[in-house]
């Protein structure tokens, strides 16, 4: 049965690591995120289910590790924070390059640089539009809530090994410290390599046994070998656009004026749906909860039928871009943020949202 708990989002999303069958996590420690490798260290799942936690000597170690795991077709993940995951970038490139699945998680704080430990959502374009060199995409999953953070982990590794893709799940740092009542799953076995061979097919290196070599690398010296290869990943990331695309809508059915917001500043978006209409104004709110594959035909729809949007987002303005290739040009769309780790109030947002509606 389900278990019911009051928990950080960042612990919740370790306990759903374990439940949901997890073979290995190779992390290291960085504020906003160090709850997930503690709590794992601390519940010690090698005991519960034999899954390997190894805080690694670097964020470069940990990539790579979870590059080799995921070779042998283990269900792996990692986590980090901003400029963590800055320095995995190169492993991240190479894991989808070999199309292999992993889960990683970003739980956001503010930069540039060192910055703030503080939260933010300002990893948006690292995460949405490859991050790392070459043509490659990342499936983004952007939680809003505790249970989310829990939900997600299963939901990203089935999405990871149906597509042999990396999957991202994209938090603010304000996601993973809050505490909220979150339904636990129950717990999935850790599946053998016969198990994972019958499931997800016979690419991982599980050892050769009746079968040619499998060859797993991102290595293509020659340039048409490399092209077709590209082009084959190209194709794939048009299915996952086809058919994982997801969002949620808001009070939108009678708007007359739309928020687009993820993760904490969604939550605000909310509360200033509340206050707006309380005030006669029709506020909606459209929430992307794949980031990539970005709910474009969800926004485009109200394009030319609400006076406008607004972006809301914890940085200098990132997503906005994508709401305005929705909207392409159809009616207004402006950004509001807060950036270095400031929150803004459902005040602040009501408030832009009425001197934009003034110009309109």
């Amino acid at each position: 049965m389900e278990e019911l708990k009051l928990m950080k989002g960042n612990e919740a999303l370790a306990e759903a690591a374990i439940r949901a069958g997890a073979d290995a996590y190779f992390g290291y420690p960085i504020t906003p995120q160090s709850e997930v490798i503690e709590y794992l260290m601390v519940q010690r799942p090698e005991k519960r289910t034999g899954m390997v936690v190894l805080q690694a000597e670097s964020e470069v170690a940990a990539i790579n590790m979870v590059y080799g795991a995921a070779g042998a077709g283990k269900k792996v993940m990692t986590s980090s924070s901003s400029p963590g995951i800055s320095l995995k970038l190169e492993g991240i490139s190479y894991i989808a390059g070999a199309e292999l699945p992993c889960l990683i998680v970003n739980v956001m704080r503010g930069g540039p640089g060192l910055g703030t430990i503080q939260p933010s959502q300002a990893d948006y374009f690292q995460a949405v539009k490859g991050g790392g060199h070459g043509d490659y995409r990342l499936i983004v999953l952007a939680p809003s809530t505790v249970q989310e953070m829990a939900d997600f982990v299963d939901r990203g590794f089935e999405l990871a090994f149906k597509y042999r893709t990396p999957v991202m799940i994209l938090a603010d740092g304000a996601i993973g410290q809050m505490m909220e009542k979150v339904y636990l799953p129950d717990p999935k076995p850790r599946l053998t390599d016969e198990e994972v061979i019958e499931k997800h097919g016979s690419w991982a290196t599980t050892g050769r046994s009746g079968r040619k070599q499998n060859i797993i690398t991102s290595l293509n010296l020659k340039s048409e070998v490399q092209e077709h290869h590209n082009q084959d990943l190209q194709a794939k990331y048009k299915e996952i656009e086809a058919h994982e695309t997801d969002h949620e809508e808001i009070q939108c059915e009678d708007a007359e004026y739309l928020m687009v917001a993820f993760g904490t500043s969604a939550r605000i978006c909310q509360k200033v749906i509340q206050l707006g209409r309380e005030k006669g104004l029709k506020l909606g709110l459209i929430r992307p909860i794949t980031l990539w594959p970005y709910p474009t035909k969800a926004i485009e729809k109200y394009a030319g039928k609400v006076k406008g949007f607004m972006s809301v987002e914890m940085n200098a303005g990132q997503m906005v871009e994508d709401v305005r290739l929705a909207v392409n040009g159809k009616s207004p769309v402006v950004h509001f943020g807060r950036m270095g780790g400031m929150i803004a109030t459902p005040g602040e947002v009501l408030n832009a949202v009425e001197n934009h509606l003034k110009t309109l």
